[in-house]
């Protein structure tokens, strides 16, 4: 009997995570346009996302019945093993028997036939604590993080580095909705034609929610948002709630001149353009070409002119004559904010790459500052949660400088607040009951984003998005 085409699918996404430092979900979503059912697609994004979520607390239970360490085991029995054990542990539906034996078949399509009888034995054995309470089989002198970590599978040095900042409850909280299921939030362009557009997104058989909190944006689940004519017509974009907000932190009115200094794949600087106009001008930049072209591809779906695109090294000195009324510096970052999206990076990431990432911070957001007009206003962000990468970065670039200022928390509301829903004012035309499940926060709440000082963050426990970072900063008139 064959393997099914969504185990298959997800032990080949993660064996080129694995070999090609690839994202999960970009691998699925080339993948996924194969004709396979709703259901196969949906069981193969549940094992491909499912098994890097869970990674760390897989592997103490193969490590516990193989009485191996995983580095002495081949990769592709290490894949079929946690696919295996995945579904064992967290799939109700799928039977015991047909998770082991397709298990079998896959370290068989890894060419690693002589391992079958191994992890069918691992996997027979497995399935008898599979179940069990984790944390009743750790060693009970077992550090706090290293706990923590198996049992939420987070790396040890990131638990201990959340645990001195948020404390234990706040790191839990954190890691338990990293390992949920981000939901799909999408954009739409032209907010006149919202009932229009959610409307035949769910006569399309997309499930429509109104977003969390923003007007523009709402939440699909059920179908492949990619493949509706909206978004082959450029009216909606897929993207997160919290990355929605960070280009409108910058208050872009028409006519103004906007800088993207890091602007690929695209999402933030559309927001710019839009808000800019025609009698804007507005610039895309990234270092690399191949991103460039992703920018392009975004651009051309949504019909979008007018936008210069270059290719450059934003640390370094720049070609523009004139300076900027706008700038964002979205820089590059570890990515700490999406590990619920994209869950391989948590395994990858290191924790000397932060002082390397916030080298390079420093530089773009100096670059940024030396690009901005006397009264423009930049915004630094980030998609980390790390304080190497934001408020490390702003206290280096800017220090005691008295040619800038910080925006405060009522400034930054201010900008913020004519874009976000009212309570008890949400869109008629969907679902009421529907529009009443939001988050633990309440709806409305724009102060729950911003500290005392301004800074703006979204947490992926606290707002259901992705982590971001971000600080909204004015050259003084006359700097």
């Amino acid at each position: 009997m064959p393997i099914s085409a969504a185990r298959r699918i997800a032990y080949d996404v993660l064996t080129r995570v694995e070999t090609q430092q690839a994202y999960a979900s970009d691998l699925l979503h080339s993948a996924l346009t194969e004709k396979i059912s709703a259901a196969d697609a949906g069981l193969a994004t549940e094992l491909a996302l499912g098994v890097l979520r869970q990674q760390r607390l897989l592997d103490f239970v193969i490590e516990r019945q193989s009485r191996k360490r995983i580095a002495s085991l081949d990769r592709e029995v290490v894949l079929s093993l946690r696919v295996g054990l995945y579904q064992l542990r967290f799939l109700d539906r799928v039977p015991a028997r047909a998770a082991i034996y397709e298990s079998v078949e896959l370290v068989k399509h890894g060419r690693k036939k002589s391992a079958s009888t191994f992890v069918n034995a691992v996997l027979r054995g497995a399935a008898e604590i599979a179940r069990a309470d984790i944390a009743a089989l750790l060693p009970a002198a077992s550090p706090l993080a290293e706990r923590l970590g198996i049992l939420h599978s987070h790396p040890t040095w990131l638990v201990e580095r959340w645990l001195a900042r948020f404390g234990e409850a706040r790191t839990i909280a954190l890691m338990e909705a990293n390992n949920r299921a981000p939901e799909l939030s999408g954009l739409i362009h032209d907010s006149t034609k919202r009932d229009e557009i959610l409307g035949g997104l769910k006569r399309g058989g997309i499930q429509v929610l109104p977003g969390r909190w923003l007007r523009d944006s709402f939440r699909a689940s059920g179908g492949s948002i990619s493949q509706t004519a909206a978004f082959r017509e450029g009216r909606i974009s897929i993207q997160d709630e919290a990355s929605q907000m960070v280009p409108l932190l910058l208050d872009v009115r028409s006519g103004d001149s906007v800088l993207d200094l890091c602007a690929a794949p695209g999402g933030k600087t559309a927001t710019l353009a839009k808000a800019a106009g025609p009698s804007g001008r507005v610039v895309a930049a990234d270092r690399h070409a191949h991103r460039l072209a992703a920018i392009r591809a975004h651009f051309k779906r949504l019909r979008l002119r007018g936008v210069g695109i270059i290719e450059l090294d934003g640390t370094g000195a720049l070609p523009f004559r004139e300076k900027f009324s706008r700038v964002l510096v979205d820089a590059p970052c570890s990515g700490t904010g999406t590990f619920g999206r994209n869950p391989e990076i948590r395994w990858s990431l290191r924790a000397e790459d932060l002082s390397e990432l916030h080298a390079r911070q420093v530089a773009l957001l100096r670059t940024g500052l030396a690009q901005l007009e006397s009264g423009g206003r930049l915004v630094y962000s980030t998609c980390s949660m790390e304080a190497e990468e934001n408020d490390a970065v702003i206290d280096e670039a800017i220090g005691a400088s008295s040619e800038f200022r910080r925006l405060g928390r009522e400034e930054l509301a201010a900008t913020l607040t004519p874009h976000f829903l009212d309570e008890g004012k949400l869109h008629g035309s969907l679902d009421e009951a529907a529009a009443l499940q939001r988050t633990a926060t309440k709806p409305g709440d724009i102060d729950s984003f911003f500290g005392e000082d301004g800074t703006f963050r979204a947490s992926p426990s606290l707002h259901s998005t992705d982590g971001f970072f971000a600080v909204a900063i004015e050259r003084k008139r006359g700097g």
